[in-house]
């Protein structure tokens, strides 16, 4: 099983720089802590597999000394030096920017059109951004926004909420990750799985079946993990793709 992801991900390598972009997300509902290790190791993964990735970071706000996607949207897309100094990993400010597209009002699945054309560079796109701004870009979409869970005591409350509004308001399914990293398995750890807490929670209160994917966050130094490319996986077969647009950024 584990040899079957390795050549599943050494066969994305040769499609990687070619494909249009594909969309994936991920909620953030308040235990960065434990997400952001996770999300960088996703990243860390993509790459990996030859996909230049471009991360939408909707807890951070866009300005004249720190432009992202708002600057993106007024100009028309990457410029210049800005252009060839695109990374295989690039986190852009988004706050304002997924604002201002969330107030569009194209066809249903739309919304997202535009970053086809300003990020067109990139392979995968992953929209870090809490659960109200996730309903308004995806709903009904196929895409399964990557759902943490950590072992500190607020997160399994904090996921349970983001769950309700993305599963009730927008029709979202998210993938759920349960993180298994050594510095909170020491830090903090209660009775019951915080997992097996958040999915009584979600049968009873929502009728809902959660399943979840352990997850190991490899700490510094370490090789990518397998369940970490498991999830990429996962995360890759329900993104959202993307047409390129020639036009855009050319000029």
């Amino acid at each position: 099983m584990l040899e079957t992801c390795v050549n599943q991900g050494v066969g994305l390598q040769g499609i990687g720089l070619h494909a249009a972009p594909r969309v994936i997300a991920m909620a953030s509902h308040g235990s960065q802590e434990g997400e952001l290790p996770l999300l960088w190791s996703l990243c860390s993964t993509l790459v990996d597999f030859g996909y230049p990735v471009a991360v939408l970071d909707a807890t951070t706000t866009e300005s004249a000394d720190n432009p992202g996607l708002a600057q993106l949207l007024d100009h028309g897309g990457w410029h210049g030096e800005d252009h060839d100094s695109l990374r295989s990993c690039s986190v852009i400010p988004a706050a304002l920017g997924l604002q201002r597209l969330c107030t569009q009002n194209p066809a249903q699945g739309a919304l997202l059109n535009p970053l086809g054309g300003l990020l067109q560079n990139f392979g995968v796109i992953v929209i870090y951004a809490c659960a109200d701004v996730l309903t308004l870009l995806l709903p009904g979409s196929d895409i399964e926004p990557l759902l943490t869970v950590s072992p500190l005591k607020t997160s399994p409350v904090s996921a349970y909420r983001a769950l309700k509004q993305m599963l009730l308001n927008a029709k979202l399914r998210p993938t759920m990750a349960s993180i298994v990293s050594e510095p909170f398995l020491n830090a903090s750890m209660t009775e019951s799985p915080p997992i097996k807490n958040l999915q009584e929670c979600a049968m009873t209160f929502l009728g809902y079946r959660l399943d979840s994917l352990a997850v190991h966050t490899p700490q510094p130094g370490e090789r990518r993990s397998d369940d970490m490319s498991r999830l990429a996986l996962r995360l890759l077969e329900n993104a959202m793709p993307l047409h390129r647009n020639p036009n855009v950024g050319s000029h």
